[in-house]
């Protein structure tokens, strides 16, 4: 009977703990696991914020086609090996059936970007011309004012028009 590595190798370890090995140091194995010997596990700790798988829609074509392969019995293993959840799976599959291209390539998180209205646009460039002719119309009767005072000073006698406010 042939075993993969993993089991081989907790066979081993599981049938030497059972027999009371030591390691050279004087503890177990499970001892060094535990004080964080390097070289015997991973670092155990969870990351403070983690990481969203993104999958590219390369590996989601291969994942439906090894998945449409399997006999009954297999798929289970086939998920829990790739560590993918079976709503994925369905979706993608659902994604397939229908077509979509954009359904089987990742899709990007957070508010969707809107493109700007040509109308805002001009809306702003008209606010902009109007405020140059505001500031163009309110340095012209400031020089009309600077022209009857000085006209005043000077006693020239201006015309009477007709359109005062």
């Amino acid at each position: 009977m042939k075993t993969s590595q993993f089991e081989s190798l907790t066979g081993v370890r599981g049938a030497a703990e059972a027999e009371g090995a030591r390691r050279a140091t004087g503890g177990s194995a499970d001892e060094a696991v535990a004080a964080g010997v390097s070289g015997t596990a991973p670092d155990p700790e969870v990351s403070d914020k983690p990481k969203r798988r993104r999958f590219t829609a390369e590996y989601k074509r291969k994942f439906l086609k090894q998945a449409d392969a399997c006999r009954p019995g297999e798929l289970g293993a086939l998920l829990r090996r790739e560590g993918v959840y079976s709503s994925s799976l369905t979706a993608w599959r659902a994604a397939r059936d229908r077509g979509e291209l954009v359904g089987l390539s990742p899709k990007k998180r957070g508010p969707k970007s809107v493109p700007p209205d040509p109308r805002d646009r001009r809306i702003v460039e008209l606010e902009r011309e109007a405020q140059k002719f505001k500031a163009r119309a309110e340095r012209a009767e400031a020089l009309v004012e600077v022209q009857k005072k000085l006209s005043e000073i000077l006693g020239i006698r201006l015309p009477e028009s007709d359109d005062k406010p």
